[in-house]
């Protein structure tokens, strides 16, 4: 049971401070656990990308020095 409200930033500030500091507290929690929850989510996804893009070949494994020995080649071979 989703509802959208047309609700401004201000206001729904203004709602919040209505609230028992209790209920406030409550909220804070539930909204920080979300957001871990969804940097989770978007973090398994690339995750979940980077492995699809490693088995295609679309990337390759090595170090920060490999990967700069690799693009000094490249610039100089050119």
């Amino acid at each position: 049971m989703t509802k959208k409200l047309n609700v401004t930033f201000q206001e729904a500030l203004e709602i919040v401070e209505m609230l028992p500091e209790y209920q406030r507290e409550d909220l804070m929690n539930i909204i920080r656990n979300r957001m871990i929850e969804q940097r989770r989510e978007k973090l398994a996804e690339h995750i979940r990308e980077a492995k699809i893009e490693y088995e295609s070949g679309e990337i390759k494994r090595g170090t920060v020095d490999d990967f700069l020995m690799e693009k000094y080649h490249e610039f100089h071979s050119s």
